[in-house]
């Protein structure tokens, strides 16, 4: 059971957040082309849409709330906790910031950020050469830095899920895989057969398994 105080109104703190998480991906995908500052824009604004609702005004609990307090009249609906609404939904009993999709929603997160950033680094590097980058993270994926994008989305909407971002979440996913597909023509433009042989050897957004098989067995432990 949630006792404290409803801790919404804090438009101060939702404009913190949404800063620091939008300078934070803006440090790692450093966009540059007007193609990179759309596919970032999107991105910025579900974060905004997700820190409103999180320090705010809770529209996702006001729209849900007939059903949830028929459902779960013991819980406190605008405590801040209780927007952890997975965790509550499940019956976690304990700190939801310790609950299990909190804590996966911190990988995808995290590997999120990841993929990003080792996707822009080793891209940076090969059109600094131009080259086709197809080493380290692109030997997994073509699109690293879009999948970097759609985990930290889905880790934010295990970790706080709100009306708004779910609807966000479908749109964007198929926004950046517009991106890609565009990108993947004008890469074709420009390498030609390297580029479609690539495309044959490396998947667009889901690595196979096979490769990370292959890995493992090629690189035994000593």
């Amino acid at each position: 059971m949630h006792s404290e105080a409803p801790a919404y109104g804090l438009w101060g703190l939702a404009f913190v957040n949404a800063a620091i998480f939008i300078f934070f991906a803006f440090s790692f995908f450093k966009p540059q082309t007007k193609r990179d500052w759309r596919s970032f824009s999107a991105f910025s604004a579900f974060l905004v849409a997700l820190f409103a609702e999180m320090y705010g005004f809770p529209l996702t609990i006001y729209l849900l709330s007939g059903w949830l307090q028929s459902r779960y009249p013991e819980v406190n609906w605008f405590s801040h906790d209780a927007g952890h609404l997975l965790e509550e939904l499940f019956g976690w009993q304990a700190n939801p910031h310790f609950g299990p999709f909190h804590i996966a929603s911190f990988v995808l997160i995290g590997g999120g950020f990841w993929l990003i950033s080792s996707g822009w680094a080793r891209l940076y590097r090969a059109q600094k050469n131009n080259l086709l980058a197809t080493e380290g993270i692109y030997s997994y994926v073509r699109h690293p830095q879009y999948d970097g994008f759609i985990l930290i989305m889905l880790g934010f909407l295990f970790q706080w899920p709100t009306v708004l971002t779910l609807a966000m979440f479908p749109v964007l996913t198929f926004m950046y895989v517009r991106l890609a597909r565009n990108e993947e023509r004008e890469a074709l433009a420009t390498f030609g057969e390297e580029y479609r042989a690539y495309m044959k050897r490396v998947p667009g957004f889901i690595p196979r398994w096979s490769k990370f098989s292959s890995t493992h067995h090629s690189n035994p432990p000593s």
